[in-house]
């Protein structure tokens, strides 16, 4: 069963254990600053949107995450870390990451595409107030490389990544994972990939996840 949103009330969501086998919760509300970080702080995030509803909401049983200390780094990528061939920001170029991934792949012209132009409006907004994260990975002065996500707690939601040379999103989540092992924080993928997995991802239950999720502290994460 999906559950329909009322949506005059801002942020309420079902019981988020009630998301059907494939994560599916509910459907409606709007991708406006209050729905989002509601959202995120029960491990509900937006998937796609539904031109006859609105945004499809999700949040999976079992969690597909990256512990830091657990990440793979494949002697390969280390190499490359150690040629110093890129170099890696964080929260530079918000706007430029987000709508490179949109465009990654050919994603924006394919039939369904998810990264629209009312997502990209409404995480920006989300960067603006400090809750949206940007990675950035770069070869002299290009920008080859990064991904994004939405910072709660001691939890990173990471939301899409492109790379426009080799390895460069590998070091982007590197150097998240980093910097989210600081917190002894932890980095929710969303969904499987082969590549996530390749990275280090496993799965985890919905409980320990919200462990994370409302952990607050001096050490929360800080980007």
């Amino acid at each position: 069963m999906i559950f329909r949103l009322d949506d005059n009330q801002i942020g309420r969501f079902p019981n988020p254990t009630l998301a059907d086998e494939d994560g599916r919760l509910a459907i409606g509300g709007e991708l406006s600053y209050w729905w989002l970080t509601t959202a995120y702080c029960y491990g509900i995030f937006p998937w796609y949107i539904d031109p006859k509803y609105g945004p499809v909401w999700y949040c999976p049983h079992k969690r597909f995450v990256i512990f830091p200390d657990e990440i793979h780094i494949s002697h390969s990528m280390r190499q490359l870390i150690k040629k110093g061939t890129y170099h890696v920001t964080f929260n530079h170029e918000f706007r430029r990451v987000i709508e490179s991934c949109s465009r990654a792949q050919g994603r924006n012209t394919e039939e369904g595409a998810w990264l629209t132009d009312d997502f990209i409006k409404a995480y920006t907004e989300l960067y603006t107030n400090d809750i949206a994260v940007s990675v950035e990975v770069w070869q002299n002065d290009d920008l080859v490389g990064g991904l994004y996500g939405i910072a709660l707690g001691n939890v990173f939601c990471g939301e899409s990544m492109f790379s426009l040379a080799p390895s460069a999103s590998k070091l982007a989540l590197i150097e998240l994972a980093r910097k989210v092992g600081e917190t002894n924080g932890i980095i929710d993928c969303q969904f499987e990939t082969p590549h996530l997995k390749s990275m280090g991802g496993r799965y985890i239950s919905y409980e320990e996840y919200l462990t994370y999720t409302y952990r607050r502290s001096d050490k929360s994460l800080c980007f």
